[in-house]
């Protein structure tokens, strides 16, 4: 019988599990890959990062996005854009940086990537959407993933067309397939039948993806769709135990003492990633994830969601955790 705890092979990688962490936008930094990596994930994708921002040589772009943990290994940096050549320099950066795998999104649906002509626009153009793949790898010398949708609305199935010719025209060693229409964005119920198709007629893997909020939701998918491996998303967040369970390695929820403990190591690693200032501003959108865990009066909860700095955020959870907060270096 299948197990998401069986070893596999992904593009020449021996990876000891099913448990991939997804390209989470705006969030898959080092640390949060390192997260997962810490709790059981058995690959670990970055966020998505764009062709022309690296190829151009935006200073921000390539010192936040390109840093790779030397525990995080093997680790896969996605990439998106329009332009095969862009996409070419690109990819070469990221090898150069140390990656082991380039991912490519072709099914962001947020409109303003779409809007020139990357992500899920081109699943409309299955020409280009190859050129770059080619180019990635050529660029690159490291094996190609591409991440789709079925395509742009319900009944559409560019993407499903698309997959093959990936794989046959490009050489495209793994697909991750997300079996919501880019139109669904996020939401109605991914249908892992239609994932199971696009499993059947490939002969390489297929990594499903897409409504995997809870642990029974992730093994209901990787059953009925057949898929060799389940990507993590939105349920990770703030939740690493996930990964855990999923192996059996953990029962339950996750105690008081051990979301704090995660918390405060997440801060840490902000803050070498950002620096203090700037990683007060980024946490906050990562707060209300690991105070949904904690048993919270009204007045705690708040907060910690509004902490306003690193260090405000540490004197909450103490205050939490029913201890004096430590005093910070000056």
């Amino acid at each position: 019988m299948r197990s998401l705890r069986d070893p596999w092979t992904l593009a020449g990688l021996e990876l000891p599990n099913r448990l991939v962490l997804a390209p989470l936008a705006g969030i898959g930094n080092w640390f949060v890959r390192l997260q997962a990596k810490r709790h059981g994930a058995g690959f670990v994708v970055s966020e998505m990062v764009s062709s022309f921002g690296l190829s151009y040589g935006n200073e921000r772009t390539v010192e936040q996005f390109l840093r790779i943990h030397p525990e995080e290994h093997p680790v896969s940096m996605q990439l998106f854009g329009h332009d095969a050549e862009v996409m070419r320099r690109a990819a070469s950066m990221v090898a150069e940086a140390g990656a082991d795998v380039v991912d490519l999104n072709m099914g962001c649906p947020v409109r303003k990537v779409c809007k020139t002509g990357a992500g899920a626009a081109l699943l409309d153009d299955p020409d280009k959407a190859v050129a770059i793949a080619k180019a990635a790898g050529e660029g690159s010398g490291l094996p190609v993933t591409v991440k789709l949708r079925p395509g742009q609305r319900p009944g559409d199935r560019a993407g499903v067309v698309l997959a093959r010719r990936l794989v046959d025209e490009a050489g495209v060693a793994a697909i991750s397939f997300h079996p919501r229409h880019a139109s669904q964005q996020h939401r109605g119920k991914p249908d892992y039948d239609l994932a199971r198709e696009v499993v059947e007629a490939l002969d390489v893997p297929v990594i499903v993806s897409g409504g995997l909020l809870s642990d029974d939701k992730a093994g209901e998918a990787f059953e009925r769709s057949g898929a060799d491996a389940v990507m993590l998303a939105r349920g990770s967040l703030g939740n690493p135990w996930m990964f855990e369970r999923l192996l059996g390695l953990r029962e339950g929820e996750p105690s008081t003492a051990e979301v704090i403990d995660e918390l405060e190591w997440t801060i840490e690693r902000c803050e070498e990633h950002l620096g203090v200032d700037r990683a007060g501003h980024y946490l906050r959108k990562f707060y209300p994830w690991y105070a949904e865990r904690l048993a919270l009066s009204k007045a705690d909860k708040q907060e910690l969601v509004t902490a306003a700095t690193t260090s405000d955020a540490r004197v909450a959870l103490a205050r939490i955790a029913g201890r004096e907060p430590a005093v910070q270096a000056a």
